[in-house]
């Protein structure tokens, strides 16, 4: 560990975020079902983070990171880009700590992602994902109107935000042997991952990805950082490019394995959580119940802890998932 970097976060910064965002986010419940249970042979606890403020667990980053701005970068406010979660996260934090917000998404994000950031106050700049660089014009908003720039993920105080969820099911479902986290940019895994170390140091920690946004999963196992350009997945909170230069070491340095599912795999995991444990996840936020469902893993006679990372579900999108899904 001595040879990474002076600026990743550890769990002390973990442990600070869950005092900062303190009766402001949501504890979120953790949720079990015998049905999973016995289909698995494990015993499986499911963090609902679908239940988040603002639907994702964004909101614990986002609140993280805004609230402490100094006084002048309050005045002058944030940027941010963001497909969605992230988003609606930074928005709702500026509303609540009265914060100018500029947020950066693409065109093509979903209706009901980019209505919620609108309706938190967000101001919406739209760029086009296959032609533009949303990191570039993040980049260029901040420095013409002197704004504070909160990525996604790549930042510690949102890594450190991100943990708080993965810190909380450990308090209540006590050591876990396997945790599953989605992984688009990292952010969330690499905040599970510190939690883990510190809580469950025997816990094996996998991250999950779409099969078409392979980026990290090829990163982790070659030890260099790969990118994915413009992956077309119906995950679209994981449709980042690459890990970032705070989450790759990260992951590197405290996840036991990555895996990847596809869209059908996904897609009937997240039926299933509808259906049968009457969960309302977006495809992004079952990639770890996928893995654990579809992904083949062998947990039998496990404690196994799922974060369902979001729960903003575009219902125009259901009669396309649902023929994507029965598609073998």
């Amino acid at each position: 560990m001595s040879s990474l970097p002076s600026s990743l976060p550890t769990y002390a910064d973990i442990v600070s975020a869950a005092r900062q965002i303190a009766g402001v986010a949501h504890r979120t419940p953790v949720a079990v079902s015998r049905t999973v249970n016995a289909r698995t042979r494990a015993e499986v606890f499911f963090k609902c983070e679908h239940l988040q403020r603002a639907g994702a667990f964004k909101f614990r980053g986002a609140y993280n990171a805004l609230s402490r701005l100094s006084p002048d970068q309050r005045r002058r406010g944030v940027v941010a880009y963001s497909s969605g979660n992230h988003a609606q996260a930074v928005a709702l934090a500026g509303q609540l700590l009265d914060i100018p917000r500029v947020i950066v998404m693409p065109s093509d994000a979903p209706a009901v992602k980019r209505a919620a950031t609108i309706g938190y106050g967000g101001e919406v700049v739209a760029y086009d994902r296959e032609r533009e660089d949303r990191e570039v014009i993040g980049r260029r908003l901040a420095e013409e109107r002197g704004l504070a720039l909160i990525p996604p993920f790549d930042h510690p105080d949102i890594i450190a935000g991100q943990g708080t969820a993965a810190r909380e099911l450990f308090e209540e479902a006590g050591p876990l042997d396997v945790l599953l986290a989605p992984c688009g940019g990292g952010g969330l895994l690499s905040g599970s991952a510190l939690a883990a170390r510190a809580l469950a140091p025997s816990c094996r920690v996998i991250g999950v990805e779409p099969a078409a946004g392979d980026d990290a999963t090829r990163s982790f196992r070659t030890k260099t950082l790969q990118r994915v350009a413009h992956p077309r997945t119906v995950a679209d909170g994981a449709m980042t490019p690459s890990l970032g230069t705070l989450t790759f070491p990260l992951v590197l340095a405290n996840v036991s394995e990555m895996t990847t599912v596809d869209d059908r795999q996904l897609l009937r995991t997240m039926f299933y959580l509808w259906e049968r444990m009457k969960l309302l996840v977006e495809p992004t936020g079952a990639l770890g119940a996928a893995a654990l469902l579809e992904g083949g893993l062998d947990v039998k006679g496990l404690r196994v802890g799922v974060i369902l990372s979001g729960g903003n579900v575009d219902l125009s999108q259901v009669a396309f998932w649902l023929d994507l899904a029965s598609k073998r």
